[in-house]
């Protein structure tokens, strides 16, 4: 701990520093360009242990409680909803695909930062905060991943149809 602070404004600053990662990070990902994201680079790609989507099914019952995470893009303008799919066309699953990279880089970069909060709390607190921060982002992550397994599978049978 770096900075010692009495525990009720510890405890706000908790909350406020949570608040500012939450909607920060998201906002400053929105302002990234679409294309930079590429769901072949090394964080985005399928991985075996995945089964083709089939481990966030069987194993975590992702179809269970999907539907009830929040979609932060409601929060701002350039947001792209990804609740359900709005259309069918090549370009807007590429996009949504590509979506749900930056969705997925945004829930680890929270994760990638918690450890800011061994500054001002005991060590154990900012063990707390880690904890929480794989528990809010890890559904999140999973259900970008899931999602870009089945867009992608989609959009490849749609251009080799039309090819």
């Amino acid at each position: 701990m770096l900075i010692d602070l009495p525990s009720a404004p510890t405890i706000l600053l908790d909350i406020a520093v949570w608040l500012i990662i939450h909607v920060g990070v998201s906002y400053l990902m929105t302002h990234i360009p679409l294309n930079s994201f590429d769901a072949r680079s090394w964080l985005y790609k399928q991985r075996k242990w995945e089964k083709d989507g089939k481990i966030y099914v069987r194993i975590f019952r992702l179809r269970k409680w999907k539907k009830r995470l929040p979609d932060g893009a409601a929060l701002f303008r350039k947001g792209f909803k990804k609740k359900e799919l709005k259309g069918v066309g090549n370009e807007y699953l590429d996009n949504f695909i590509k979506e749900t990279c930056r969705a997925e880089l945004t829930h680890w970069i929270m994760v990638v930062i918690s450890p800011l909060f061994f500054m001002w709390n005991l060590w154990y607190v900012g063990i707390v905060m880690i904890v929480y921060a794989i528990l809010v982002n890890l559904p999140c992550i999973m259900t970008q991943r899931y999602n870009r397994i089945r867009l992608k599978r989609v959009f490849s049978r749609r251009t080799a149809l039309s090819a």
